[in-house]
This record gives C-alpha cells, sequence and structure tokens, in this order.
C-alpha cells in the first residue's frame, strides 16, 4: 500500500511540475537583456545555415554572463564552408558552421588561445537564433594535461551586416 501511495504522490507531482512548467513558458513574453544577460531563446523551428549567413560580433561571457571574457567577429556563409572566426588583432582563422534542428553549431581549431597564451584550443558551441541574435552556450577544451582543461562559456551574438 505505501509503495501505491508514494507512486500516487509522485505522478502528481510530476503533472502539477509540468503544468507550472507550461504555464511559466506561455506567458514569457519579454526578457530584458539590457544588463549584458543572455536572453532565452525562443523556439525557432528549424534553423538554416541561410538565416545565419552574415557578420556578427560575437561576446563570449563567463558561464554566470556576468563578465565578458573575449569577442570575436564571426563571418558565416550559407553553406558553411569558407566561414571565419576573427579575434582582435590575429588573422581570420577557419571555422566549421553547422545547422540541426533549431541549432547552429559552431566549431573551431586547433588554434592559439586568447585567455591562456602558449595553449592550443579547441571551440564547440551550440546556439539559437533569435530576432537577430544568436546565443548560446559553447566550451573551450585546452589541449593540456591540467585538470581545468575544459572551460564553459557563453555567447552572444549581435548581427553587423
Amino acid at each position: 500500500m505505501r509503495l501505491f501511495t508514494f507512486a500516487c504522490c509522485c505522478a502528481a507531482v510530476l503533472v502539477i511540475g509540468c503544468r507550472k512548467s507550461e504555464n511559466r513558458a506561455s506567458t514569457a513574453t519579454t526578457t530584458d537583456t539590457s544588463a549584458g544577460a543572455v536572453a532565452p531563446a525562443a523556439a525557432t523551428g528549424t534553423a538554416s545555415l541561410a538565416a545565419v549567413a552574415g557578420k556578427w560580433k560575437v561576446r563570449a561571457m563567463t558561464e554566470a554572463g556576468d563578465s565578458t571574457l573575449l569577442t570575436y567577429e564571426l563571418n558565416a556563409t550559407s553553406s558553411g564552408s569558407g566561414s571565419t572566426i576573427t579575434f582582435p588583432n590575429r588573422q581570420p582563422m577557419a571555422a566549421h558552421i553547422a545547422a540541426s534542428g533549431d541549432s547552429i553549431i559552431i566549431d573551431a581549431g586547433p588554434y592559439a588561445s586568447v585567455l591562456r597564451p602558449g595553449v592550443q584550443v579547441r571551440m564547440h558551441s551550440v546556439g539559437l537564433l533569435h530576432a537577430n541574435q544568436l546565443v548560446g552556450i559553447g566550451a573551450w577544451h585546452y589541449e593540456t594535461n591540467r585538470p581545468d582543461s575544459v572551460l564553459h562559456f557563453q555567447m552572444a551574438g549581435t548581427r553587423t551586416q
């Protein structure tokens, strides 16, 4: 009998919890990004490389989104091939851009790290397009034997062209 009661309670909590999530999602209509926080992206359907094609000014921020770690320019092509990332005072480097479902996936590297001089790094990020912004998360994978070989970040890109 206790097992039945426990199962019923769990089911009730699950149903109520899901119902509250749906209500919150359907009533949220505005987002404040004035303080630099990354706006939660709305479901955009299917992403395409053509939609992300162009030049973007991208900020990579801490996981909490409270400070900018670095900026770069993303030049995305409509086919994904020939896309580049350019850090300030550096030459453009190749970036691989793909679309999958509602997400834009960006990979680059290995390249000389901007944040950790003398260390090679690979970047992997996943973002969503929302009202001429590209917002998402990513990770830098450092080629090192140290325990802190991965650094996670938030990204926020604004189309410039």
